[in-house]
């Protein structure tokens, strides 16, 4: 029908027009919906822009803090260096009887910051004595190299005068003015008198009327009794000479001297302990000094006849009577004298265990030249001296210990002296001979060494620091850098695990703050102990530790305990070094080699990396990099220097760009994540003494060649850390360049090869500890190398070759065995859900 008909078409309509609205309100709500998605994305963004600001905030408060506590270390008060003083002229100073160094020094010329400069007088044409050709080239060459030495007599500390062996002919004429008043005549020779010497020495430039400030120094190198000064007015200067006498000797004012030596020994084998005499001595009492026999000579020439009859660790070697045309007279007749040559006297020293020195019997002589030839000679071929006597003095005592590589007995207990040489351990005996060892290279072995340590004493006794020892220049190469956009995060990475640290700014470790503690405090330490007190260093890996509370009650500058001191791990621990040393950084220097795709990818893996101070690159090619060269920009600096040479010594010269105490030597090719780089350096903090590092080596002993060998297999047992990846101090970079023996470095250059090992060797000779080996690291893979050097059979035969060479240049095998590995202390503990590991893969 019809109006079903408009029926339907209004249902139509109303359709239409429902669907209509019902597609506006579908776009509405698309809009609708657009513009929440839009709002919420505005959402999301402002969300993130606020957590990067609290972020940003966070961070500068953070920074704020430490530059307040850097500003705060910085204001830290600092003692001025002391002003020198002005030198005294005034000449009426009454002397003191015996004269030391408080009355009779002026220490106004010698101010603690004065460097110590000193004056030798030049040959003296009018100089009474006759310093023999031996001596004066000697002397010559001891004073030109010295670097004390000064042309500036006014700005002098001290003034040196050799005082020659002899008297020398009088044919001058100021001589011939002193000798018509003052000579008299001994068997037809003229003798110059004590009084015509203290004339002459008055008579000197810059004597000031009493000799202040003046060293004479008489260096004998002859079993002499010369003793020019004896008798003489020598005023307020200080004497040195072999021989003393007691009413002549001024204890802590003269010093005594060794013989000045003509030779340079050959290498000592330390080991074995044991040798084949127990105990020698050769030497002779004429009998026409039989009246100088004491109670003490009778009872000893009775116990040698005893003790040549057991057998104590070996036989005795003691002889009492020598070959008549092989005897050297003694310089004094209450002394015994030598037999034979020097060669021979060696020879059987090098055999002894133990070498019986006696002193004069004469008590009034402190020290003679015989009796210095053979205590040189003893030290000088590894036996141990046994001095009979305590009335003597041994050179350079104010200083050096002897005790520590000599038994010194009274001479009382001569009966009890078989019992005492058999109840000497084995390891104390190679101790006592190390050291006397040490004692005679560093002090007694050459001209220049005597005269060293001649100065180094009165230094020392003036506690004047050495001078600093000198870094290598670094010839640094200018380079151009790209930035980095992204880093690749490893497993393991800080980042990866409790976000970024905080940024550091490069901070260099502070450097000579014990310049005036090394001469007072550790004098003696420094004079017994490697490297000697020749050089002032900038740090040294002795320093001492604060206790734990002086970190927050009055000596909190310097230090980032972990949380404020409460603890913590995960962020909390990453974010501060804790432990007993102040917060540091450490340098890494990386050695190359026609890599430069190798290095550059070594250098980017190294972006982020906390408690990086810089990284030095040793360019050992030939051809320094190329102009096109672009390095990456890592956030700290990178230098790059083109040493002179091809050298794997470069890896470990003191280069001067180095400012902080620890170094983290590696190669190019030593892939490192940075939580085991971050873990080595906190290990390396409470080890510093030691080298400390991943890939661990092994000394095995070779039963059919009787040697040594090197060992790379996996053992419960290691000897050395690899330093192609190993902290250590810059110290031994310092030793190693200008202590070590040069032969070693010589076959280093030869083989280029184990400047590792000798790197080992150094430390553990020095410290007599091992290495620290850290992680379960044992290689490193290198993706796109070329084969590895390291994996050809040439390479172990050199290692093995250079062991062997190192132990005969060292005199032994220094190297220390451990069994142990160190980890992070939460390793492979089990934690509870809510906290964190110190580091997750270590």
């Amino acid at each position: 029908r019809l109006t079903d008909l408009k029926h339907i078409d209004e249902l139509k309509r109303i359709k239409r027009s429902i669907s209509t609205e019902l597609r506006e309100l579908e776009s509405r709500r698309n809009h609708i919906q657009d513009d929440i998605s839009l709002q919420q994305g505005r959402y999301i963004a402002l969300e993130q822009s606020v957590k990067k600001a609290e972020g940003e905030v966070q961070f500068l408060k953070s920074r704020i803090q430490q530059l307040k506590t850097e500003q705060k270390e910085v204001e830290k008060p600092k003692l001025a260096a002391p002003a020198r003083l002005l030198a005294s002229e005034d000449l009426n100073v009454d002397l003191t009887p015996t004269c030391q160094m408080h009355s009779c020094f002026d220490y106004s010329r010698c101010s603690l910051t004065s460097q110590f400069p000193v004056y030798f007088y030049p040959d003296l044409d009018n100089s009474p004595f006759d310093v023999t050709s031996f001596v004066q080239e000697a002397i010559r060459i001891s004073f030109s190299t010295n670097r004390y030495i000064t042309n500036d007599p006014s700005t002098a500390c001290l003034y040196v005068v050799v005082v020659g062996e002899s008297m020398r002919p009088l044919v001058m004429r100021i001589k011939r003015l002193i000798v018509s008043e003052t000579t008299c005549h001994v068997d037809s020779k003229p003798v110059i008198s004590p009084d015509a010497i203290s004339s002459w020495l008055r008579s000197l430039a810059y004597w000031r009327g009493d000799g202040r400030n003046h060293l004479l120094v008489y260096f004998s190198h002859q079993t002499t009794t010369q003793n020019p000064l004896k008798g003489v007015d020598t005023g307020r200067a200080i004497v040195g000479q072999t021989n003393f006498e007691a009413s002549q000797f001024r204890m802590g004012f003269d010093a005594v001297l060794p013989n000045l030596p003509s030779f340079k020994t050959s290498k000592l084998m330390k080991v074995p302990a044991l040798r084949d005499y127990a105990l020698s001595f050769q030497g002779q009492m004429k009998p026409k000094n039989i009246p100088f026999y004491s109670e003490f000579h009778q009872i000893l020439l009775e116990n040698m006849n005893l003790m040549r009859e057991s057998v104590i660790h070996g036989n005795f070697m003691l002889q009492v009577q020598c070959q008549e045309e092989r005897i050297v007279t003694p310089g004094f007749s209450s002394e015994w004298s030598l037999c034979g040559s020097e060669g021979d006297r060696l020879a059987v020293l090098s055999r002894s265990t133990f070498a019986l020195i006696l002193p004069a019997e004469d008590r009034n002589l402190l020290f003679t030249p015989l009796f210095s030839t053979r205590l040189i000679e003893a030290l000088q071929s590894g036996a141990i001296p046994v001095l009979l006597g305590t009335h003597t003095r041994l050179p350079f005592s104010e200083f050096i210990s002897w005790e520590k590589a000599a038994i010194i007995l009274p001479q009382a207990r001569v009966t009890e002296l078989p019992f005492l040489l058999s109840n000497i351990p084995h390891a104390e005996i190679i101790s006592m001979r190390r050291q006397g060892r040490f004692l005679y290279d560093t002090y007694l072995s050459t001209p220049p060494q005597v005269v060293e340590s001649t100065l180094a004493l009165l230094r020392t006794r003036l506690q004047i620091p050495a001078l600093p020892v000198e870094d290598v220049p670094s010839n640094v190469i200018p380079h151009r850098s790209y930035p980095v956009v992204e880093h690749v995060v490893s497993p393991g990475d800080a980042q990866s695990e409790f976000g970024i640290p905080p940024i550091e700014e490069s901070t260099s470790s502070p450097q000579f703050t014990r310049n005036y503690t090394s001469v007072t405090l550790d004098s003696r330490d420094t004079w017994n102990n490697i490297p000697g007190p020749f050089n002032l260093y900038p740090f040294t890996p002795k320093d001492r530790l604060l206790p734990s509370d002086a970190q927050f009650i009055g000596s909190s500058n310097g230090f980032r305990p972990i949380g404020g001191g409460e603890g913590g791990t995960g962020k909390v621990y990453q974010e501060s070094l804790g432990g007993n040393s102040p917060w540091e950084q450490f340098t890494m220097v990386m050695l190359t080699y026609k890599r430069e795709e190798v290095l550059l990818q070594a250098v980017e893996r190294l972006i982020g990396l906390p408690h990086l101070n810089k990284i030095i690159v040793v360019w050992n090619s030939p051809e320094p990099p190329g102009a096109e060269l672009r390095w990456p920009d890592v956030g700290v600096k990178v230098v790059v220097i083109h040493p002179e040479k091809n050298s794997l010594n470069n890896r470990f010269l003191p280069w001067s760009e180095i400012n902080t105490e620890a170094v983290l030597s590696i190669d190019d090719d030593a892939h490192l994540r940075h939580d085991e780089i971050l873990f080595g350096f906190r290990v390396w903090r409470e080890s510093r003494h030691r080298v400390v590092g991943f890939p661990g080596r092994f000394h095995a002993w070779d039963p059919r060649h009787g040697g040594w060998s090197y060992n790379s297999n996996h053992t419960c047992e290691l000897s050395m850390v690899l330093t192609g990846a190993a902290f250590l101090h810059k110290y031994y970079l310092y030793l190693y360049s200008n202590w070590m023996p040069p032969a070693v470095r010589a076959i280093v250059d030869q083989h280029m090869n184990c400047e590792d090992i000798a790197m080992n060797f150094l430390v553990s000779h020095v410290t007599r500890q091992s290495p620290v080996k850290v992680t379960s690291r044992w290689t490193f893979r290198c993706p796109g190398c070329p084969v590895a050097l390291s994996q050809s059979q040439e390479h172990f035969d050199e290692r093995h070759l250079c062991i062997n060479a190192f132990v005969k240049i060292f005199g032994y095998m220094p190297l220390v065995y451990t069994q142990l590995r160190v980890d992070s202390i939460l390793f492979k503990t089990r934690l509870p859900h809510d906290k964190q590991k110190c580091f997750k893969f270590i």
